[in-house]
């Protein structure tokens, strides 16, 4: 009786174990790739997977379309859920969709999401 206690407390242990770290080389190379890129690798949303972030150069800029920003996503705070018009936001600030916004497209407000 003592061997299956034993064998259910190593399991718990085992479950409690920092994750795996990624290999010295995978991370190098990935470093590598997300820097020529202009990124940097950071832990992001709810899981904090490593994803490598990169800045756009107009984040913050005003918009009322996607089609005047960088990366082609013109994004407005929860509070311009309401479908309504005249609305102006802001060009998305990374390449991470992570948070609660609205997207914004010829100055109207689109559905409201939630990105963990």
């Amino acid at each position: 009786m003592k061997n299956p206690m034993l064998a259910v407390f190593a399991l718990g242990l085992a479950a409690c174990a920092a994750p795996a770290q990624t290999p010295p080389a995978v991370a190098e190379n990935a470093l590598e790739a997300c820097a020529a890129r202009g990124g940097a690798l950071e832990r992001v949303g709810r899981a904090q997977t490593l994803q490598c972030v990169i800045p756009y150069a107009d984040a913050g800029k005003s918009c009322t379309d996607g089609s005047q920003c960088e990366a082609g996503r013109c994004i407005g705070g929860l509070e311009d859920a309401n479908p309504r018009e005249n609305v102006t936001g802001q060009c998305q600030p990374t390449n991470m969709a992570f948070g609660c916004y609205t997207t914004i497209t010829n100055g109207r407000t689109g559905a409201a999401i939630c990105v963990d």
